[in-house]
């Protein structure tokens, strides 16, 4: 899936598709006419090497349409919650699929006439879900606290651009990214600010979207649009360190576009993290200390197993590496240009979604592929939700899906 890129000034949203390192909108019919790399043919002839079972399918609104964000499930407690950016969000079963609650934020009356409060919650960022608390970003601005229970409001704040990346609930505090480059602590009890950290500049041109905030032992981590990996103190918002993860270096404007659009992960007190024209690596969690590096661009996130981190580059080529130094392990080009999603890894595989609606498995010894099922005929943009032995996957159109590898 193509980022897309989002550009300062006029405040417009465009898509780039003249250059093959960037990748093709959902729903791109010519690739011909938009000059960009085709996506390679599926094997007609591909035989299984392992079993898996769709469980469930349901839906949510319509997803995430045309917005270029990235919504997938939250899970908690054998209920997944999910969003969609024309006003739906729901609580389903995560066994069976089905519906527990669901709530529609669309104004009443004819044509849109009616009750101004009930107007339209453009739900973007989230959701995500810690004990009874449900919180959720959009992309006119707010910030909801929602009961997880049973859907009914508990507390809105107002921020000042999109929410389109999941906020964080962690103890009292509850923190979201916004696309001006601010990140804010509220009250997770009634919403209340109790700090902001504005002190990001956002390039021109970066990439729309937000990478997922990581909170662990009082510090909140995250990558930033001029390619930096930053950790902040929980309580006040307090820069403790910065690294580079992309300089940013070329002769044209798109090639110096260096951002880091995905999630930060952790493993003991390492750090792992990667960004667009820039690097794959490893830091010292504490310290912010590099321990590796090698380049590597992508605009997803990684996922990491007890060996290997595992990453899709910008041709969507799938990427093992080392975890203890980053050296490589294995590479599968069978699905470039096919715009995949970040990596999510299953057991003894990895997981990752297309445009074209297909969910792929590969090994994650070599790299081979084993197994391919079909969500939908959209594309699916976000990374699969992994939870136990099963993989959750969602489509642009907010159709869900259930996956598990073996019979029933």
């Amino acid at each position: 899936m193509k980022p897309e890129v989002k550009k300062r000034g006029a405040m417009k949203r465009v898509w780039l598709v003249a250059l093959t390192s960037l990748v093709v909108l959902a729903g791109c019919h010519s690739f011909k006419k938009e000059n960009v790399q085709p996506p390679t043919p599926l094997a007609k002839d591909f035989k299984p090497t392992t079993q898996v079972t769709k469980l469930w399918t349901t839906s949510v609104g319509d997803g995430a349409g045309d917005s270029g964000v990235r919504l997938r499930p939250a899970f908690a407690d054998g209920v997944l919650y999910a969003c969609s950016t024309d006003g739906k969000i729901a609580a389903i079963d995560a066994t069976s699929g089905k519906t527990l609650w669901s709530k529609s934020s669309r104004t009443q009356g004819w044509f849109g006439w009616g009750d101004k409060k009930r107007a339209d919650a453009l739900y973007a960022g989230g959701p995500m879900v810690s004990g009874d608390l449900l919180v959720v970003g959009t992309l006119d601005g707010h910030v909801y606290g929602i009961n997880a229970k049973d859907g009914s409001p508990r507390w809105e704040s107002v921020v000042n651009s999109e929410v389109i990346s999941s906020p964080v609930i962690s103890g009292n505090l509850v923190i979201a990214r916004t696309q001006d480059g601010r990140l804010y602590g509220f009250d997770s009890a009634n919403g209340e600010r109790r700090w902001v950290y504005d002190q990001d500049s956002v390039p021109l041109l970066s990439l729309r979207g937000n990478g997922p905030l990581l909170v662990a032992n009082g510090v909140v981590f995250y990558g930033n649009d001029g390619g930096k990996l930053v950790a902040l103190r929980l309580d006040n918002g307090e820069k403790l360190w910065e690294q580079t993860l992309a300089s940013g270096e070329g002769r044209t404007e798109i090639d110096r576009l260096a951002d880091a659009d995905g999630s930060i992960l952790l493993q003991g007190t390492t750090l792992y993290s990667a960004a667009y024209h820039g690097n794959v690596a490893a830091f010292d969690g504490p310290s912010g200390r590099p321990l590796w590096g090698r380049p590597f661009s992508t605009f997803t996130s990684l996922d990491i197993s007890d060996n290997a981190v595992y990453g899709v580059n910008d041709e969507s080529q799938v990427w093992a590496f080392d975890k203890s130094g980053g050296a490589d392990m294995w590479k599968n080009d069978a699905l470039k240009y096919r715009w995949l999603t970040a990596p999510a890894v299953l057991g003894d595989y990895v997981v990752v979604g297309d445009l074209e609606g297909y969910v792929h498995f590969l090994q994650t010894g070599d790299g081979a592929l084993a197994a391919r099922e079909r969500l939908s005929k959209k594309a699916i943009r976000a990374q699969p939700l992994v939870v136990g032995d099963i993989v959750y996957v969602e489509d642009v159109k907010g159709r869900i899906g259930a996956y598990r590898l073996g019979g029933h």
